[in-house]
């Protein structure tokens, strides 16, 4: 939809606001018209029901809305004495139309200093729930998203079982654009792994304002663009069109940002033409061939070389190394030569964006690339349109259509395209086990989901027993940063036994006085 189009639907909400409830404002002594003016009407009507202004605002935000909307009609019918299950019930089941019947029909008085306790104790839990959903979902949308690591494509910087906070507000937080779907979940729903939303009606795409830019080197968490898997790690092979905001979740380090001009040389990002300097954090690997005189590097000996994939394959190892342990391990006496596995360019690889043959790249050897910037153009023809066929059609909504040599957008003949949104190069930096945009090349700004900014904990599913198995110096500590991680668990601790000895204290004062 339009926003013209959500403009008229608002206009819609409102008229049938109006004529289900102008009886209603009447009978509580206000006046017809105040049940009629947008948002001034939703102010007077929490002053009806006896609740606070500011649960107004929570009618405007997305997806808490459609929390707040039932809360509002039960809230409402119990200002005119319906206190019973079942006018609750009817209120939610006919999406508010019982106000109607209430409206028009029954003749009911306005209770003015009705009791806001719930007359049950069943009543009371679900008020309590609710409004913890509210209050969680809300945190969880445009605050901060609790993200489990999931693969090693981050390895050394970002581990499996890596439990992270994303910061929803350093990017700006993205409102969401399915309007139908389960609070606190993603694309499925726990354990039945059935969808948790309709497709349908979706948002316009809107992003509150952030305090900084994604930079360059910053790990990000975005949405897959060509995500078309039922949920993640999903291997069937039924696809579905996704939301945007339901597309699976990522985790990748930007080393591209617009503008761009990005390169892979033997491995290495070359960035307009300089190699490009990554945080100490950040330990790029690749699978390196490691030849021993014969003998095989025990698991102390993998430990110690902070080696945690690789393989045997007969008289020679396959381990995956960054630089710094490479050249540890070729000077261990049971190693004879270790060589990376780097793949040359020069032959044509289907799974290397932007899959055209004119561009025979491998994942070690690639580009250059540019990484498209708004409001910037670029020529277009049969050599440029596979890297920006997709953000044409796809991520930028136009109709495209290719005539022998000519091209048309809109159908209008095209030599040229003007971006409408920002690009970003995300990769991995477990570079020969990461499936990253080398494969599917540019995330657009509007795929962004916000930014790691802590690990809260750390599940190692190899470790030999539970306390093996928490990683406890990676509990507590920053994403991003310089130098080694510092755990501040011990401060968190500290914080809260004084919170709990504070609240024990004025709690114990309360009683007393």
């Amino acid at each position: 939809m339009t926003m013209i189009q959500w403009f008229i639907f608002f206009l819609i909400v409102q008229i049938i606001h109006f004529l289900g409830t102008w009886k209603l404002y009447k009978k509580a002594g206000r006046k017809t018209w105040e049940a009629i003016v947008p948002i001034y009407n939703a102010v007077i009507l929490m002053k009806i029901i006896n609740r606070p202004v500011w649960w107004v605002v929570l009618l405007f935000i997305p997806i808490i809305n459609l929390l707040m909307f039932p809360v509002v009609w039960v809230e409402t019918i119990r200002s005119f004495g319906k206190y019973k299950s079942l006018d609750s019930i009817l209120v939610v089941l006919t999406l508010g139309f019982y106000i109607y019947y209430l409206n028009y029909i029954e003749n009911v008085n306005y209770l003015e200093d009705r009791s806001l306790k719930s007359r049950t104790e069943l009543g009371e839990w679900v008020s309590s729930i609710v409004f913890a959903i509210v209050a969680a979902t809300l945190v969880h949308t445009y605050f901060m998203q609790p993200y489990t690591i999931p693969t090693s494509s981050l390895e050394k910087s970002l581990l499996v079982g890596d439990f992270l906070f994303v910061s929803k507000f350093h990017y700006g937080a993205r409102t969401p654009m399915t309007t139908i779907a389960a609070p606190m979940v993603h694309d499925s729903l726990p354990f039945i792994k059935a969808k948790s939303y309709l497709n349908k009606p979706q948002l316009p795409y809107f992003r509150i304002p952030g305090f900084q830019k994604i930079k360059r080197n910053e790990i990000v968490v975005f949405s897959w663009p060509v995500d078309t898997v039922r949920f993640f790690f999903d291997k069937s092979k039924i696809h579905i069109d996704k939301p945007i905001d339901k597309k699976s979740n990522y985790v990748k380090r930007c080393v591209g940002i617009p503008g761009d001009s990005l390169e892979i040389r033997d491995g290495y990002i070359f960035i307009n033409g300089k190699q490009t300097v990554l945080p100490d954090r950040a330990k790029p690997q690749y699978m390196h061939k490691v030849v021993t005189n014969g003998q095989q590097l025990s698991a102390a000996a993998l430990k110690r070389y902070d080696i945690t994939e690789g393989r045997l394959e007969g008289d020679y190892y396959i381990l995956n190394l960054t630089d710094e342990n490479a050249a540890r391990l070729k000077n261990n006496p049971l190693v004879k030569s270790i060589s990376k596995e780097l793949t040359p360019s020069g032959n044509y690889n289907s799974r290397v964006f932007p899959h055209n043959k004119q561009y025979p790249w491998s994942d070690d050897n690639y580009g250059p690339i540019y990484i498209p910037e708004a409001g910037k153009t670029v020529e277009l023809n049969s050599k440029s349109l596979p890297f920006y066929k997709r953000i044409i059609e796809v991520y930028e909504k136009n109709d495209l259509t290719i005539n022998g040599d000519e091209i048309y957008i809109n159908g209008e003949l095209a030599t040229s395209y003007t971006f409408k949104q920002d690009y970003y190069w995300m990769m991995g930096d477990n570079r020969h086990n990461s499936e990253d945009a080398r494969y599917w090349g540019y995330v657009p700004f509007n795929h962004v989901v916000g930014k790691p900014v802590f690990i809260w904990f750390s599940w190692d599913t190899n470790g030999q027993g539970l306390a093996d198995k928490i990683r406890w110096d990676r509990l507590f500590t920053t994403v991003h940063g310089s130098g080694k991680p510092v755990s501040y668990l011990y401060y968190f601790l500290g914080v809260l036994v004084l919170w709990f000895g504070f609240s024990t204290y004025r709690k114990r004062k309360k009683e007393e006085g």
